[in-house]
């Protein structure tokens, strides 16, 4: 999953100016190959084919295929797993974790199980993954509970970061385990659970 090349040395020194439209032309060729195949069955080689651009432009982005296939998940993952926060805090969550079962049950989990498997043995995957996703989007909902412990709504001692491993951990256990599935009834009945726990109408 590592492929360099010897032009990321100087991917900020000379060439081109790097375009935002070429930088999204290959994200989504990324993604595109991603939904037909593994991380490791794609190479730098033929995103550069699908997106039409050399593997020199390509480098002048990013250090490694990992990296490109971070930033691509990424980009597809967050528009479709928002928190809208015109459904107060508790609506907002458990619709953020209901379009994250959604999302993991099709090829962008299968992308993330591929990239935390591929970290067992290569850790800077797993650094790249939780450094531009994990930490940011876990950051977020950080916020958002506290927010709502604050509230008064459920409880002033609860461990915000506990929490967080609570309702998403089973999405990363089913997801990794594969001992059940990754659905519409699973997450509809976790979320009403976990708020249940806390005391709270999920409503």
């Amino acid at each position: 999953m590592q492929e360099k090349s010897s032009a990321s040395a100087s991917k900020s020194s000379v060439g081109r100016p790097r375009s935002e439209a070429t930088r999204r032309q290959i994200l989504d060729a990324t993604i595109k190959l991603l939904q037909e195949k593994s991380i490791q069955a794609i190479s730098i080689e033929a995103i550069a084919r699908e997106a039409g651009v050399s593997k020199a432009t390509i480098y002048r982005w990013w250090d490694s295929k990992a990296l490109v296939v971070i930033d691509a998940f990424i980009e597809n993952h967050l528009v479709k797993t928002t928190l809208p926060r015109e459904l107060g805090l508790k609506g907002a969550l458990a619709h953020h974790f209901r379009s994250l079962v959604e999302q993991y049950s099709g090829w962008s989990g299968r992308v993330v199980a591929q990239i935390i498997a591929e970290g067992q043995s290569d850790p800077s995957t797993l650094r790249a993954f939780r450094e531009r996703f994990h930490y940011g989007r876990r950051a977020v909902i950080r916020e958002t509970i506290e927010e709502w412990r604050k509230s008064g709504e459920i409880s002033a001692d609860t461990n915000v970061e506990i929490l967080m491993d609570v309702i998403y951990g089973a999405v990363y256990m089913r997801l990794m385990i594969g001992h059940a599935p990754l659905d519409a009834e699973f997450a509809d009945a976790h979320i009403n659970y976990v708020y249940h726990l806390l005391g709270v109408n999920n409503s």
